[in-house]
């Protein structure tokens, strides 16, 4: 059984800052790919960013020089530092992650329950 449990959403002015914070816990050998999406009202979820095993980062470009994504293997947690917010931004903030549980088990897809971030003008 694995769980990504999200935390670090919020309210915040525009300009200001949050930090997203995502862990994984359970049966986890390796991860490969840990990605964070969002979802505004009445739009489909969207990639935000990405940060594959070797630290390789992607980024949308509505986001780009704006927010970071970062990793920590030990503690198999992923980060979203969201500087310059936007009410754009303003959406729920989903923890994606490809891992497998051992060494011979295929890799699966995990998400996590969300979080609201709300930016207001």
């Amino acid at each position: 059984q694995v769980q990504l449990v999200e935390s670090g959403g919020g309210v915040v002015q525009s300009g200001g800052s949050l930090r997203l914070s995502c862990a994984a816990s359970g049966s986890i050998f390796s991860i490969n790919y840990m990605a964070w999406y969002r979802q505004a009202p009445g739009k489909q979820r969207e990639l935000v960013a990405t940060i594959k095993s070797g630290a390789s980062e992607n980024y949308a470009d509505s986001v780009k020089g704006r927010f970071t994504i970062s990793r920590d293997n030990n503690k198999n947690t992923v980060y979203l530092q969201m500087n310059s917010l936007k009410p754009e931004d303003t959406a729920d903030y989903y923890c994606n992650a490809v891992l497998r549980a051992g060494w011979n088990l295929p890799w699966n897809n995990y998400w996590g329950q969300g979080t609201q971030v709300t930016v207001s003008s």
